[in-house]
C-alpha cells in the first residue's frame, strides 16, 4: 500500500451552526423534539432565526467537525463538503483550513445559499438542531477527488449524505474509490432518524462497506430495531464491523469480533453543550487507530476528546486536544 498524505478524509454536509439558549417551554411551543436534528426549508429557518436569541456562529457540520477534532490531536485531516460563494461559504473555508485541514472542494457560484444549522440548546445541555441544508446538497461525484481519496488512510463518511440523491453517489463513489486503494472506510450513522429513514440500506452498508462504524445508544437500537442496548450490540457484533458506540455518561463501548471493550467517559466538572461530542469522540477514535493504537486507548482518545467538547458551547476543540492527551498520557 502506497503512502499517505492524508491520515483521515472526511466527506459531508459543510454548516456554519448558530448556536443559542433556549428554554423547554420554546421548545415546546414550537413543537420540536428535544435532541433530535430535522431539516428544515428555507422559510422555516428565516422564522425561526428570528425568533431564537442571539447565538454564537461556528463552522460546523458532523463530519467537518470530526476533521477539526483530528487536525487539533495532530493527524493530517482533508475535508470534502459543499458551499456557497457567499460570506457563510467564505467563513466556513477560513475557519476550515486555519485549522491545517486540507479543503479545496469547489464553491457553488450559483443555487441555494451555504448550509446552516439553528441549533437551541436547553438548560439541561441538550441540543436541538434544525438545518437548512442549502448548497450541502448540491455535492455531487465530481466533487469526489479520486487522488484525494486513494492518498488518505481512512475515509470518514456521515450518515446525513444519504440524503441528497446526487450525495449519496458521491459517498459510493468515495467508498468505492477507498476500497479500490486498500483504504478503509468510516461511517457515522448521524441521527436515530436519519437511520430510520434508511435502515435497510443502512444495514447494508454495515456489513458490507464500512471498515469502522460510529454510533450512538439510539442510533445503533434503530439501526436493528432492537429492544435494548445489548441486543444491538450482540448483532453489530455479529456484522464483524469494528464499531464505536456512545452511550454518554455511561461512556461507550468499542467491539470487533469477539473483543469487547467498555470504555469510560472523561469526567466534566459541568456539562455546557453536548453538540458535536459524537463528532469529537469519532475524532479521538480514529486518531488513535491511525497512529496504530490499541482498541482501549482509542476509545479513551475519543472519550478524551468529547469532554473537551461538552464543557463549553460550539462542536470545535476551544483546548488543544493534542495537549490534553499529553497530559493524561496518551
Amino acid at each position: 500500500m502506497s503512502e499517505t498524505r492524508f491520515d483521515i478524509l472526511g466527506i459531508g454536509n459543510a454548516i456554519v451552526d448558530v448556536l443559542t439558549n433556549a428554554s423547554e417551554e420554546f421548545l415546546t411551543e414550537r413543537k420540536l423534539d428535544k435532541g433530535s436534528m430535522r431539516i428544515i426549508d428555507s422559510e422555516e429557518a428565516e422564522t425561526l432565526y428570528s425568533e431564537m436569541g442571539a447565538g454564537k456562529e461556528a463552522s460546523g457540520g458532523s463530519a467537518g467537525n470530526t476533521i477539526a477534532g483530528v487536525a487539533s490531536l495532530g493527524s493530517r485531516g482533508a475535508f470534502v463538503g459543499k458551499v456557497r460563494q457567499d460570506q457563510l461559504g467564505e467563513t466556513f473555508a477560513h475557519d476550515i483550513r486555519e485549522l491545517g485541514v486540507h479543503f479545496e472542494t469547489k464553491m457553488a457560484t450559483s443555487g441555494p445559499p451555504t448550509a446552516r444549522c439553528l441549533i437551541l440548546v436547553t438548560p439541561d445541555a441538550q441540543r436541538t438542531m434544525n438545518t437548512h441544508l442549502g448548497a450541502c446538497v448540491t455535492l455531487t461525484e465530481s466533487d469526489v477527488d479520486e487522488e484525494l481519496v486513494e492518498a488518505s488512510a481512512i475515509t470518514y463518511l456521515e450518515g446525513y449524505l444519504w440524503d441528497p440523491p446526487e450525495a449519496k453517489q458521491a459517498f459510493r463513489k468515495a467508498m468505492g474509490i477507498a476500497h479500490g486503494a486498500n483504504r478503509k472506510v468510516a461511517l457515522t450513522l448521524s441521527d436515530a432518524f436519519c437511520v430510520d429513514r434508511y435502515r435497510e440500506e443502512f444495514c447494508n452498508l454495515v456489513d458490507a462497506e464500512a471498515d469502522i462504524l460510529f454510533a450512538n445508544e439510539a442510533e445503533i437500537i434503530s439501526l436493528y430495531k432492537a429492544t435494548s442496548f445489548d441486543e444491538a450490540l450482540q448483532q453489530v457484533k455479529a456484522s464483524g464491523t469494528l464499531a464505536a458506540l456512545t452511550r454518554g455518561e455511561r461512556g461507550s463501548v468499542v467491539v470487533t469480533g469477539s473483543e469487547v471493550h467498555e470504555i469510560a467517559c472523561d469526567p466534566v466538572a459541568k456539562v455546557v453543550d453536548t453538540t458535536g461530542a459524537g463528532d469529537q469522540f469519532a475524532a479521538g477514535f480514529l486518531h488513535g487507530l491511525t497512529q496504530g493504537r490499541d482498541l482501549p486507548t482509542c476509545g479513551r482518545l475519543g472519550s478524551l476528546a468529547a469532554a473537551e467538547i461538552i464543557s463549553h458551547y460550539g462542536a470545535r476543540p476551544e483546548t488543544s486536544l493534542a495537549q490534553l492527551a499529553q497530559e493524561k498520557g496518551l
